[in-house]
């Protein structure tokens, strides 16, 4: 009897024969006849509902593109030495494409069968479309550590800098790298316990002076405890994730969606597409697909993956580096809606009327193939007129009316009236040596706000549709400013001659009033920054709170599943409430909704920490070799210690001590956020143009001084006295005399 072949037998026959994948050429290959190939049909209309195949006409083929990051499998070398690798996943017509591994010095030997987790970049060359770099081997996990390296006469030792850490670790001669005695190194274990009992490192990445900028990021994940590498059981768990197929799935690979993120993205979580709507009774409204990466699909409740995503609560970001949520099998790869890929996803289809407004919202659980991945510029410029070869083809199908949809969803924005924060977000640029480039501030591009506004909707249709299926949920809750905080407000607008309203409820469009007379005023940054600052902090909750500044009443995160945990409980949400499978929001998720949201809500603060100091600490380094020179900023905070200025050329903040401020004493006033000198009369408060003097740059703590040079262009009053304290009379005291203290003595005696 002619054994049937397995699933993967098939799928290798047709990578090596793209000119035979008729159903007739696999079943003549692997000697089938009669009712045996009513197996191989059943075979094949599986592999085609799993996302393996595409039929066209009567042949079977992969549909076209190798992701970014991908599993690969190592080959033999060849005669030359290289080492060649097959992708397990390809979805393209014909033959996979070859792929080049190129290894580093510091990669472990790789040897023929192999499976890696690798970075692709696509080529020209003669003998292969692709070169990979190693991420990491498959079922391997080595442990990294972060650390200084001390120089020994054979080898050396790596001096952990984590907390806690008590113990050492041998580097031999041959695995340090090159290293140099002091400096900040990254190491994996290479081995077991040595005769004195140290376990063995290999050094996989120099990374200088300890407080040089490319250790910057290292430091403050390591300061903050944020986990950085993933326990052995989880990255098996995410190795062992296959590829979702349709199943039950709505197949939705013939909507043209398309991703739009930074340039740099290695994942995209979300896709979008807008088609006007046909309908008469909806003139000029629009249909909006939003569909998302199925993160819940592979990380189900209770696993491995699903304690440690929950027990990090987000991922974190740096300039340099970002430290995941979820592996990279899972990030980089399954979870990401590369082009042309089927990816498995949780799409919601909203209907839209010409103001904006959503008319209705539908979810299902999908299997879509991204038609196009795009940079927020590329797609802006073609809008503008300047396509692409890439974003000339979908321009009328799927760029214009993205455009279209998103002018509708502005008017519904300009209506509905959010808190809207004139505040530019600064971006850091390093060189290839982790040095820090330059700093700019980010273009807000019409793409931004486009892609903004789709995943707002998105996260309202989540959060109404578990509200009216009485669905467990964690909410994104931002509630009003305090009363105290309000009040402080109204203190500062009333000093700049503005005006906000008392004695009502408060409402995100009466602090746009309050902008809108600062917009265009010399004012103008001292009111946003201001108001930014009597915002309370958004966090995440089961009950509903309603979310202030986006002006809306229900509001959940759903659109980035692979970077928020709270979104991942919203997926099994309305996994549980539609019926679409077994991996929805489990009992203990429903018991520990309270908890999980306060623990992430703790997470999710303690990575903009870690950020924040990152970013402080490489402007420091970046402004370090420029003490002495002059710069123009803004005093945005005020402290009884001194004043904090923000620098206009890079958004680096620092301190003028008050000692620095004049010859005379300070009052604070803490209400209106002023100090203001006793004998000048002089008022600093936030807002106000400085010139200032760079005094001190510690990249070690990011901190930077200044001396204070004058203000709105005028140089500072001389006050009648100097220093911190108030000032006080003193008397005249002559020095005392041997005689002096023999009259205290006679006098004492007497007494």
């Amino acid at each position: 009897m002619t054994r049937i072949p397995a699933k993967t037998e098939i799928l290798d026959w047709i990578a090596a024969h793209p000119g035979q994948t008729s159903k007739r050429d696999i079943a003549k290959a692997f000697g089938l006849k009669g009712a045996d190939r009513i197996d191989l049909k059943r075979l094949l209309k599986e592999l085609e509902d799993e996302g393996h195949l595409e039929k066209r006409k009567r042949s079977y083929r992969d549909p076209e593109r190798l992701p970014p990051v991908t599993v690969l499998q190592v080959l033999a070398p060849n005669a030359d030495g290289d080492l060649f690798a097959r992708p397990l996943e390809w979805h393209g017509e014909g033959a996979a494409p070859r792929v080049l591994y190129l290894p580093r010095q510091s990669d472990a030997a790789l040897g023929e069968g192999d499976r890696i987790l690798a970075k692709l970049q696509e080529v020209r060359a003669e003998d292969h479309q692709y070169e990979a770099r190693l991420i990491r081997k498959i079922g391997s996990n080595p442990k990294r550590i972060l650390g200084i390296f001390r120089k020994a006469t054979e080898g050396g030792r790596l001096v952990p800098i984590d907390k806690g850490a008590d113990r050492e670790w041998m580097v031999a001669a041959s695995l340090t790298h090159g290293a140099r005695d002091g400096e900040l190194v990254e190491a994996e274990l290479a081995g077991p316990r040595g005769r004195m009992g140290l376990p063995k490192a290999r050094i996989v990445e120099r990374l200088g002076d300890p407080t040089a900028p490319r250790a910057v990021s290292l430091i403050a994940i390591h300061q903050h405890g944020i986990p950085d590498d993933f326990p052995d059981e989880v990255i098996a768990e995410a190795d062992r994730a296959k590829p979702a197929g349709l199943g039950k799935r709505e197949d939705l690979r013939a909507l043209p969606l398309v991703t739009i993120d930074p340039a740099d993205a290695r994942d995209h979580d979300d896709a979008v597409l807008a088609i006007p709507d046909d309908d008469p009774a909806n003139p000029g409204g629009h249909i909006l697909w939003v569909a998302i990466a199925d993160v819940a699909h592979y990380v189900t409740p209770g696993s491995r993956l699903d304690r440690e995503a929950r027990r990090r609560g987000n991922s974190s970001y740096f300039p340099d580096r970002v430290v995941p949520m979820l592996p990279d099998r899972l990030s980089g790869d399954l979870c990401s809606l590369h082009e042309g890929v089927p990816r498995a996803c949780m799409a919601v289809r909203m209907k839209i009327d010409a103001s904006g407004h959503k008319l209705s919202h539908r979810f299902t659980r999908g299997l879509m193939q991204s038609a196009g991945a795009f940079a927020y510029e590329e797609v802006q410029a073609a809008e503008e007129g300047k396509p692409s070869d890439r974003t000339a083809p979908l321009l009328d199908e799927v760029i214009h009316p993205l455009y279209a949809a998103y002018r509708a969803l502005i008017r519904a924005r300009e209506a509905r009236q959010p808190l809207d924060l004139d505040l530019p977000e600064r971006r850091i640029e390093l060189s290839d040596e982790g040095k820090v480039a330059s700093v700019k501030f980010r273009d807000r591009l019409d793409a931004h706000r486009l892609i903004e506004e789709f995943m707002v909707l998105a996260n309202v249709a989540a959060a109404e549709e578990l509200s009216r299926l009485h669905r467990p949920l964690l909410f994104r809750v931002h509630e009003e400013p305090s009363p105290e905080k309000l009040d402080a407000l109204r203190e500062v607008a009333g000093a700049s001659g503005f005006t906000l309203a008392k004695g009502q409820v408060l409402h995100a469009r009466q602090l746009n009033d309050l902008l809108d007379q600062a917009m265009g005023t010399e004012f103008s940054e001292l009111i946003n920054l201001s108001t930014l600052r009597s915002m309370t902090q958004a966090y995440y909750f089961p009950e509903n709170f309603g979310h202030f500044g986006l002006a809306l009443k229900s509001y959940a995160h759903f659109t980035s599943p692979i970077r928020r945990y709270a979104d991942l409980i919203v997926h099994r949400a309305l996994i549980s409430a539609h019926g679409w499978g077994r991996d929805g929001l489990s009992p203990e998720d429903v018991d520990e909704l309270e908890a999980t949201a306060k623990h992430i809500s703790e997470t999710e603060r303690r990575s903009m920490a870690a950020e924040r100091d990152t970013t402080d600490r490489y402007l420091a380094a970046y402004l370090s070799d420029r003490v002495g020179n002059e710069f123009g900023g803004r005093i945005s905070g005020i402290a009884r210690f001194g004043v904090f200025v923000s620098l206009d050329e890079t958004g680096a903040d620092g301190l003028i001590p008050i000692r620095e401020l004049g010859n005379e004493y300070f009052h604070h006033d803490r209400d209106a956020q002023t100090l203001m000198g006793s004998n000048s009369g002089l008022v600093i408060g936030i807002g106000q143009r400085v010139t200032v003097r760079l005094a001190e740059a510690v990249p070690v703590t990011g901190g930077l001084t200044f001396e204070l040079l004058s203000i709105e262009d005028r140089a500072l009053p001389r006050g009648a006295a100097r220093g911190r304290g108030k000032p006080v009379r003193r008397k005249v005291v002559r020095a005392k005399t041997k005689s002096d203290k023999v009259k205290r003595k006679v006098k004492r005696t007497r007494r």
